[in-house]
């Protein structure tokens, strides 16, 4: 069984794990970071994407040991102390949630889309962006809408500092 060593959410982490360990399994199980969801086992609906090395992956399609020697971001590890990370408050903000399953993944897609992206964001990019993340409970308006206004809040934040 290999050792996994890993930094999540800013914490070094090492552990021995079974091969066939996914990353997900690692977050949530042996970890229990429970934000990254488990939705679909097919890598369809995006619920576990976490952010590996800084890009946006689907953690259940990466096995623990392949991630060994990384850094991984969970949405658990966005928020600074109370204060909610500018794409989750857009999102609470914007009612960009409904049962809150997929929030998780969509955060973390969301952030990724706004870093490559940046200020060149419409509403037809987010929504070709989003299509590798399903949400069974909204019709996408108001995800969007969160999407384009954290991307507009970490500009905001950004030109601040």
């Amino acid at each position: 069984m290999p050792t996994v060593q890993l930094t999540v959410n800013g914490r070094p982490v090492s552990m021995t794990v079974e091969d066939r360990t996914l990353l997900v399994e690692l977050l949530r199980d042996h970890l229990g970071l429970t934000g990254t969801h488990v939705g679909c086992d097919t890598s369809q609906c995006g619920a576990c994407v976490v952010h590996l090395d800084g890009q946006a992956v689907k953690s259940c399609t990466v096995l623990a040991a392949q991630a060994s020697g990384s850094s991984v971001t969970t949405i658990e590890g966005l928020a600074t102390g109370d204060e909610l990370h500018p794409v989750q408050a857009a999102f609470r903000d914007n009612h960009g949630l409904q049962c809150g399953f997929c929030t998780p993944g969509m955060i973390m897609s969301a952030l990724d889309i706004i870093r490559r992206h940046g200020g060149r964001l419409d509403e037809a990019t987010v929504r070709h962006e989003l299509e590798g993340n399903i949400c069974r409970c909204t019709g996408y308006h108001n995800i969007v809408k969160s999407v384009l206004d954290a991307a507009g809040r970490m500009k905001l934040s950004a030109a601040a500092e």
